[in-house]
């Protein structure tokens, strides 16, 4: 572990970084063509590589990444300062009296003792500030729809809508489990209506996705891990098959399974 810098320290990195801005947006072709606009799916292209490094456990991906993220923030911020809306002055102290404000147990008169009503005092706030007419509308409509899911439950528990027990939960998931089981009945191969059969399943993954947010487990990341754990094993499905002088298109599943749980014994 490398040693830990002081906050004098930290302050001058900051302010090297501003300055190297700077000297790019007023030097460098690309830096100078760039808009807040060009920059939106480069921003978020970096948040999901910062993603992926956080889902490998890599401190050094992470540390490269999240430099990276940091690099965009101070670009919008000088970009905000040359059209006259914000700079980095403004953008920060924004931010501090935000926190400030939504952490009234800290700097107001204010009691929480525990996560979930600091949560919960959050979303109220929150909701006042914004002046939204709905505690959804916060949540942005591009989100990923696991994502969205999960944050869609988490403002609804803020202002108290949500299950006492995660027993009720599990009863919902059977609930819905039994609907869509009989809207599509896997013994059966008649046809069925696919868009009343698309409506069950998405209350269905709702539904675990409500309940994993009650045993704290984030359904995102479980999915995700889920999608490298068969990355890396039909990977060594694939290496291994090439290796015996086979073609995947030309085995049968019997003969993939083989290699398969040779796969998952790694």
């Amino acid at each position: 572990m490398s040693k830990m810098s002081t906050r004098a320290e930290q302050l001058g990195a900051f302010d090297r970084l501003l300055t190297i801005m700077d000297e790019l947006r007023a030097q460098c072709p690309w830096d100078k063509k760039q808009t807040t606009e060009s920059l939106r799916h480069l921003t978020i292209e970096e948040t999901f590589e910062l993603s992926d490094a956080i889902l490998e456990g890599n401190a050094e991906e992470i540390k490269k990444e999240l430099g990276d993220i940091l690099l965009h923030i101070v670009f919008y911020a000088k970009i905000g300062s040359e059209e006259g809306n914000f700079d980095m002055a403004t953008l920060t102290n924004s931010l501090c009296e935000k926190l400030i404000r939504r952490h009234p147990h800290i700097y107001g008169d204010v009691e929480a003792n525990d996560a979930e009503t600091v949560s919960q005092n959050w979303e109220k706030i929150k909701l006042k500030e914004k002046g939204n007419v709905s505690v959804l509308g916060g949540v942005p409509k591009s989100l990923p729809a696991v994502i969205k899911a999960m944050r869609i439950q988490d403002k609804a528990r803020g202002v108290g809508f949500d299950w006492e027990e995660k027993s009720q939960v599990w009863e919902k998931v059977e609930e819905e489990m039994q609907e869509f089981k009989a809207e599509f009945n896997v013994s059966e191969d008649s046809e069925i209506d696919k868009e009343k059969a698309t409506g069950e399943f998405g209350d269905l993954l709702f539904s675990l996705i409500n309940y994993a947010r009650f045993i704290q487990i984030d359904p995102e990341e479980a999915l995700e891990r889920t999608n490298l754990k068969f990355i890396k094993r039909f990977q060594y499905l694939e290496n291994s098959a090439k290796e015996a002088g086979k073609n995947l298109s030309e085995m049968t599943l019997a003969e993939m399974d083989v290699y398969w749980n040779e796969a998952k014994r790694q």
